[in-house]
């Protein structure tokens, strides 16, 4: 039977205290115990369903974690102050001194200044490899390596993982595979494809309204655990805390993810389509000028499309300059970065989300200086957007 993540999201019943459809919010940052031994004991870890502090947990975010574990088909989650909130502690969690990460080489600024700048003050290396080809990813493998870490669509590049042949090398390494899916939420289940644990930015597409930051590490009980321990744990000791209030708002937007990843897809085709008959050289997993486009469609949970990231090149950072500050002043969408916003958002990532890397790294991995990075929004009338595109376009001489 094919995999549902929305019905697992839809299938949980919360009522709230007083009998509320929305569960409530617990606004406190410590709780109250009637005998000093369950404060004891749940300190321990040991009484279920009691809290003792909110930086350990709260309901409020245990009910947002249960949700994002239902959507990903995991034993659970622990959610977090930022997606780099969740990416850093389950790094650290599974790696210590002397250890080795093979990551993809197209990922999200912040994770490639984490690993390339950060984690080798801990002794901790990371190789940067070709994800898509899995016999450079093997060889990159050492004695030392405990973790393969990639996005399932990259950013800003968006190439696609083969989750499941990376997760075929991870289990013959004994290694855990890591997938960050934000760009790709409901589209791609990477647990069912054999990651062992998904990361996500709740900033983007799963919360939709660009007003909260927010991450989220899905995996097993054990791991999860690992992660809260009050004594060894990454998340527990770093303190990259959710507040209840927002947790309680991103659950109240998940609900309504479904609608709007298939919206974001719509559109995204559609543009991407009218941009590449339009000459201009144009990325979009559902093109099947793709690379890696049948890739995607044997892991896609189909309904919800190929995603609303697509990426055009106009030659030049002038010229990309020139066209988003053209597209933000005829009110085409807003020149930012960050994605999964109801308007379209545009940015050029070499000189924003990807600055981080190196301008050497940056050609190597043909991350281009005219390349503009475009989060689709949910426009009705897509045909009206991509109309007024075009003209701006040839306003510019693009086209």
């Amino acid at each position: 039977m094919a995999f549902k993540p929305a019905n697992n999201i839809q299938d949980l019943q919360y009522f709230g205290e007083f009998g509320g459809v929305n569960p409530s919010i617990s606004d406190s940052s410590t709780y109250t115990f009637l005998s000093a031994k369950t404060m004891f004991d749940t300190f321990e870890g040991n009484a279920d369903g009691c809290y003792l502090y909110s930086r350990h947990s709260s309901p409020s975010n245990l009910y947002l974690g249960e949700a994002l574990a239902a959507m990903e088909g995991t034993e659970t989650a622990n959610v977090s102050a930022s997606g780099m909130g969740a990416i850093t502690p389950a790094l650290l969690q599974l790696c210590g001194a002397g250890d080795h990460i093979v990551s993809s080489r197209t990922i999200y600024g912040g994770t490639y200044a984490f690993l390339k700048n950060f984690t080798p003050r801990f002794n901790i290396k990371t190789s940067f490899v070709d994800i898509t080809n899995l016999e450079i990813v093997e060889a990159a493998i050492t004695k030392n390596t405990k973790v393969l870490y990639c996005e399932s669509v990259s950013n800003p590049l968006l190439e696609v993982a083969d989750i499941k042949g990376l997760a075929a090398i991870a289990k013959k390494h004994q290694l855990k595979l890591i997938v960050d899916n934000t760009f790709s939420p409901l589209s791609i289940s990477p647990v069912k494809l054999g990651a062992d644990v998904v990361i996500h930015s709740l900033t983007k597409f799963i919360n939709g309204s660009s007003d909260t930051v927010g991450g989220v590490v899905c995996g097993t009980q054990e791991f999860i655990n690992d992660l809260r321990n009050v004594n060894n744990g990454a998340s527990m000791l770093l303190g990259s805390t959710m507040d209840s209030l927002r947790a309680a708002s991103v659950l109240k937007n998940l609900r309504t993810l479904h609608i709007r990843m298939q919206q974001h897809s719509k559109n995204g085709l559609f543009l991407a389509e009218k941009f590449e008959a339009d000459g201009l050289k144009t990325v979009y997993p559902g093109l099947k000028s793709h690379p890696s486009h049948e890739l995607f469609k044997s892991m896609m949970n189909t309904q919800y499309g190929f995603g609303g990231m697509l990426t055009i090149d106009v030659g030049s950072i002038e010229k990309a300059n020139e066209l988003m500050e053209l597209m933000q002043n005829r009110n085409l969408g807003y020149l930012a970065v960050s994605l999964g916003f109801y308007k379209t958002l545009f940015s050029a990532p070499g000189t924003s989300t990807s600055s981080e890397i190196p301008l050497d790294e940056q050609k190597a991995m043909g991350l281009s200086d005219g390349l503009i990075r475009f989060s689709i929004g949910l426009d009705d009338d897509i045909e009206r957007t991509y109309s007024m595109m075009n003209a701006c376009m040839k306003e510019l001489s693009i086209l």
